[in-house]
């Protein structure tokens, strides 16, 4: 069994997968382990709908046009190629999952302090796939703030904020990363 400290050394954002199924009880134990996430006034603000063949067909439109929108403002030359990229993005991991957060119009105190509980509770979704073995990559941008995507969860812009998608599946290659020197992040004060 590994630790939890080795459980949050080891895990990385993981870019290639398997064409392996995640069964659904791996991701029930993960949103098991992201309700138990810390959360201010106990508001449990976080929301995970797990998108199916047909919803990730209803949003690839909204995809494909972002994408040839950016790849034309950058001045790509292989527009198409870069299209294809990004609706691969939606269409080739074995899970993806849109995660949302309730918002709380005219309290930016509470909204920002739910949008940390429920960044909180994605960590804690992500380091429980780790630990059986599955990775994920958090994915946000422009599909974030799109209303499409908001029709299609069938949620109200104005009542909960797409903060991401979580492309889920068992890593295909574990990429290595450095991090910053302890030196840079770790100051104590006198």
């Amino acid at each position: 069994m590994v630790s939890v400290q080795e459980n949050l050394i080891s895990r990385r954002s993981i870019y290639r997968f398997e064409n392996t199924p995640v069964q659904r009880d791996c991701l029930e134990r993960a949103f098991e382990a992201a309700r138990h996430a810390p959360c201010h006034k106990q508001t449990h603000p976080w929301r995970f709908y797990v998108l199916g063949k047909q919803a990730r067909a209803r949003i690839v439109d909204v995809v494909e046009n972002l994408s040839r929108e950016k790849s034309m403002r950058l001045g790509e030359i292989d527009v198409e190629k870069m299209v294809e990229k990004a609706r691969s993005k939606i269409l080739a991991p074995p899970r993806l999952i849109a995660v949302t957060t309730v918002r709380t119009i005219g309290d930016s105190v509470r909204d920002e302090e739910d949008y940390a509980a429920t960044v909180c509770a994605l960590h804690n979704m992500v380091l429980s796939l780790w630990d059986q073995g599955i990775g994920c990559q958090w994915s946000t941008g422009s599909i974030t703030r799109d209303p499409a995507v908001y029709s299609m969860l069938e949620v109200q812009e104005s009542e909960q904020r797409v903060i991401g998608f979580l492309k889920v599946g068992y890593p295909a290659v574990i990429p290595e990363r450095e991090k910053k020197a302890m030196d840079g992040i770790r100051f104590y004060l006198d």
